[in-house]
């Protein structure tokens, strides 16, 4: 591992990127614009180049923060965003037909101040919407110059191939991490096959993973953690049951929780790329320095065995939100 870059759409970037959504959205009230601004300025300085934001985080208002901040080294960092989520009238819209992600990218583009966006995700599938049409549209922001390269994200392995066919998918982006093994079901396989990135969301199972004693009953209103099943009683208490041996892997193998979770996902190959998110410069500092470490095989194995989709007790979302998505599930 040993801070070896890694390679996604033809550019190599750090093993660990950072994941923006927190910065804006989904965990409550987002922190005030400066620490964000800090957030984004000490990724640079430990050399973070992957930068993950999308169009749904803040209704936007996460594009126009990491833009402005990441423009004077622009040609330096590998830029993301994400179309086929939207707010309309202050609520969330799946809407992947070609004239709405067409707009779309035109206002992304204004938000992040930049003229290109080095990869562009296609953030649901709309299913109302043939993939092949959506995937059609965003080949045309390729031929314009005004998108790099093409992802998938929350896609199974076979809308991945039926979109590759359209135009080459540069990566997808899902959740993945000791807890959630979805994509270990074909998509990250096929990704590997494709040559694809995979871009792991959520690495540290929404800060389950971590050294941090969460407590459900403190989340605050908007928390989207509060209509996860894993984070609701009786779930969480079994769940949570899990971390004592957990946390003593870590200590065992010279490290955080975090950072052993991020050193399993690096070992489950050289395409994946997590991308952790955080409103904490020490937590920021962790997760980069966990690109670091070298891995302790037999510790990361006892890992998996310990925490795994076998072990965990609750869907990872809730059962509205799993008919929205496509990736593969468990039985």
């Amino acid at each position: 591992m040993a801070n070896t870059f890694r390679s996604i759409a033809g550019r190599d970037v750090y093993p660990i990127g950072l994941g923006c959504m927190n910065l804006s959205h989904a965990y409550g009230h987002p922190p005030p614009h400066e620490q964000g601004v800090a957030i984004l300025n000490r990724a640079l300085e430990l050399g973070i180049t992957h930068f993950d934001s999308a169009t749904l985080y803040g209704f936007g208002r996460n594009e126009s923060l990491v833009g402005p901040v990441l423009r004077p080294i622009r040609d330096e960092i590998f830029l993301t965003s994400k179309c086929g989520i939207q707010g309309v009238d202050g609520k969330r819209v799946i809407d992947g037909r070609p004239e709405t992600i067409r707009a779309t990218l035109e206002d992304s583009l204004r938000r992040l101040d930049t003229e290109v966006i080095d990869l562009y995700y296609l953030h649901r599938w709309d299913k109302s919407v043939p993939i092949e049409d959506s995937i059609g549209e965003m080949s045309r922001m390729v031929e314009s110059g005004k998108v790099l390269a093409i992802g998938l994200s929350e896609v199974s392995a076979q809308t991945l191939r039926k979109a590759h066919a359209v135009h080459p998918i540069a990566a997808v982006q899902s959740e993945y991490s000791l807890w959630s093994r979805n994509a270990e079901l074909g998509v990250l396989g096929a990704c590997a096959e494709l040559g694809a990135a995979f871009v792991a969301f959520s690495p540290l199972a929404r800060g389950f993973l971590t050294d941090i004693d969460i407590e459900p009953d403190r989340f605050v209103d908007k928390d989207i953690r509060r209509a996860m099943p894993r984070f609701q009683p009786p779930n969480f208490a079994a769940n949570t049951a899990l971390l004592p041996k957990y946390r003593a892997l870590a200590v065992a193998a010279g490290c955080t929780s975090a950072q052993l979770a991020l050193a399993w996902l690096l070992n489950q190959g050289e395409h994946v790329h997590p991308i952790p998110g955080t409103t904490s410069l020490a937590h920021l500092e962790e997760n980069v320095a966990a690109a670091t470490l070298a891995p302790n095989l037999p510790i990361l194995e006892q890992a998996a065995e310990l925490i795994n989709e076998g072990t965990v007790t609750g869907p990872r979302y809730a059962a509205a939100t799993l008919t929205e998505i496509d990736t593969e599930v468990f039985a």
